[in-house]
């Protein structure tokens, strides 16, 4: 893309948003791509620890540029959060100190900067991808293995203490409405901006479905505790088809699947798949024990499929209550299956979940916002969508 665009900013993702294939990515990654169809041009700075230069980003960015994020171990020891200081470089401070673009900051992960008296008086947008403390004090009370359980700890208390340096951000942009509300409670200027996403339109398929499906990133121990708590809980005693399905499965979840004659195991989909079964499924049944951030596999489940079941952990401020059955405890769940799984989705379900998802959850209305809020044409939302 040529740098010839009417507006053009700097943004700092703390990944290589592509291939945009997990929670936060995505969110970086689409709405780069939006902004690109808006005509602003996009000066991407990444920091890259694993997945490589991609040539897909030259395609929606003005220019991008990566730098090697510092994963030593002396950065575990420093008072800085880990998650910030190992993405701290010199080299993308002096490229942002070459002109005045507004700079628009992917995660608290990557604000070291503003604590660089250099950036005074420079537009620079936050855009949380969570309240990180207690994202992570949520990680140290799942994780089992004492290292890794301080680690999460330790790393919670210090983004508690560092979190303040968002007083210097001349806006802040939260994911959800919950993270909307702390943030706002604490700081200036922020705004509700939902999740960018890939979904255009609903492909919702009218009728029924024969099962109930989970899908998530099965190598994490968020979902370690929710597949087990669905196949111990609901599913030992109820008869309905149960599909498991998602990335990396662990030995224990493969043995467990096959002793329970209805449950399948559908380990490491390709996207086709995964969607395949998402839409032929007649109840998608999302349960978390965070809440925190917005799951994006919600987005995705209400694009594609039919009946969502939900706790409440999921929702998470996400503003789709009324898109979802929320129910919370085995007993309510195993209720709702029953009820659900005797109903049909009907178009008139389908159209009514169009109407929603175009209200809130538009990335060309969303981008329009977020554009306002970065380049202050006009300064009339702050809050409003809350």
């Amino acid at each position: 893309m040529s740098s010839t665009a009417e507006k053009q900013l700097h943004l700092v993702s703390f990944d290589v948003p592509w291939p945009a294939n997990y929670g936060g990515v995505i969110d970086v990654y689409h709405k780069i791509r939006a902004l690109y169809q808006k005509g602003v041009g996009v000066h991407l700075h990444t920091f890259e620890y694993g997945r490589g230069m991609q040539l897909e980003l030259q395609n929606v960015c003005a220019s991008v540029t990566y730098y090697k994020r510092d994963l030593s171990k002396t950065n575990l020891f420093r008072n800085l959060p880990y998650i910030v200081c190992s993405r701290y470089s010199e080299e993308l401070n002096s490229r942002l100190l070459e002109d005045n673009f507004p700079i628009f900051l992917e995660g608290l992960h990557t604000t070291m900067l503003l604590t660089d008296r250099r950036f005074d008086g420079r537009r620079i947008v936050v855009r949380t991808h969570n309240i990180e403390h207690e994202y992570y004090h949520n990680l140290a009370s799942a994780e089992t293995k004492f290292l890794k359980k301080y680690y999460f700890a330790n790393e919670a208390r210090k983004l508690e203490r560092y979190e303040k340096v968002l007083e210097k951000a001349g806006a802040i942009v939260a994911i959800s409405r919950k993270d909307a509300a702390y943030f706002n409670s604490r700081y200036n200027n922020v705004h509700f901006i939902p999740a960018f996403h890939p979904h255009q339109e609903v492909k919702i398929l009218p009728g029924k479905g024969s099962y109930v499906l989970y899908h998530g990133n099965l190598s994490v121990n968020e979902n370690h505790s929710a597949v087990r708590y669905l196949l111990d809980e609901v599913f030992r005693d109820l008869d309905v088809p149960f599909v498991i399905s998602g990335l990396n499965p662990p030995q224990w979840l493969t043995n467990m699947a096959a002793s329970m004659p209805n449950v399948t195991l559908l380990p490491n989909p390709d996207d086709e798949t995964l969607n395949g079964i998402i839409q032929n499924a007649h109840i998608n049944l999302l349960v978390t024990f965070q809440a925190t951030g917005l799951k994006l596999k919600l987005i995705n489940t209400l694009y594609n499929g039919r009946y969502c079941l939900v706790n409440d952990k999921m929702l998470s401020g996400s503003a789709l209550d009324e898109l979802c059955i929320l129910s919370n405890g085995p007993e309510s769940i195993k209720q709702q299956i029953r009820r659900l799984m005797r109903r049909e989705f009907t178009s008139r379900e389908v159209a009514r979940r169009a109407t929603k998802l175009q209200q809130m959850y538009h990335n060309g209305h969303n981008t329009r916002k977020l554009i306002e809020v970065i380049f202050g044409e006009p300064e009339n939302q702050v809050f409003s969508t809350l």
